[in-house]
């Protein structure tokens, strides 16, 4: 990949690969951080990647990189003492994009990355099977559960509304 490649396999994947980085870390900044590494590595490996294959080398490593991040935090509040805090917030109507990331969050990483490349980013199934490395089967048996889990979280859509 050349440098005309590379700079037009950012300006065409940069806002969807920050969508999905941002929907997977509920942060900008460490959305943006997770985004710069992996154009990074492409660049690094610009020779061993086709223009072609960028965007699944792309999504794939921000998709490592979050997985990586989430076990890293999820060390770190294993070894924080818990703080016992609650309050309560009376809501007469629930937000629903609340509700929805609220469930989203209760998947495991795997399953909550491979439906928000279908549901939200709409990559067909191959396409997530390659940018994710797992067969084709394991993503419609993610995609399967995890809808199946949402489902039961959220419940029917008169209970939230």
């Amino acid at each position: 990949m050349n440098v005309r490649e590379y700079n037009r396999v950012v300006d065409q994947q940069a806002n969807a690969l920050f969508r999905f980085a941002f929907s997977l870390m509920k942060d900008r900044e460490e959305a943006q951080d997770l985004v710069q590494d992996a154009f990074t590595k492409l660049w690094e490996k610009r020779d061993n990647v086709a223009s072609e294959k960028a965007k699944s080398y792309l999504f794939t490593s921000v998709h490592h990189s979050a997985v990586d991040q989430f076990r890293k935090t999820k060390r770190m509040r294993e070894h924080e003492p818990e703080l016992n805090i609650s309050t309560t917030t009376h809501q007469t109507t629930p937000d629903l994009q609340a509700v929805l990331h609220e469930a989203l969050n209760t998947l495991p990483e795997i399953q909550k990355s491979v439906v928000l490349m279908r549901d939200y980013e709409g990559y067909s199934y191959e396409e997530i099977a390659e940018m994710t490395e797992l067969t084709l089967s394991q993503v419609k048996v993610y995609i399967f559960r995890a809808r199946k889990k949402l489902k039961s979280y959220i419940g029917s859509m008169e209970a939230v509304i």
